[in-house]
């Protein structure tokens, strides 16, 4: 049988690594939803704009340009 300590680290490694894989899944989802879904883009612009903002330069540095102009000009559109 494992020493006491060995089954304490296991436990708290099986934790972590639980916890990374639901942060991972978490930013994949909201990643996915800020990509199909303009209105939650919006939301997030006045709610969580620095989150916004990292979705932009992601983009950015994936090579597709133009996703925030498109956005700020729907958005401006709309409220006229």
């Amino acid at each position: 049988m494992a020493p006491p300590n060995e089954l304490l680290a296991r436990k708290i490694f099986k934790g972590i690594l639980a916890f990374e894989l639901l942060g991972i899944t978490g930013a994949y989802f909201l990643f996915y939803k800020m990509n199909t879904n303009q209105d939650f883009r919006h939301t997030m612009s006045r709610r969580f704009p620095l989150i916004l903002e990292v979705y932009y330069k992601s983009n950015e540095w994936a090579g597709l340009y133009g996703i925030r102009e498109h956005d700020q000009e729907a958005w401006l559109n709309r409220k006229n």
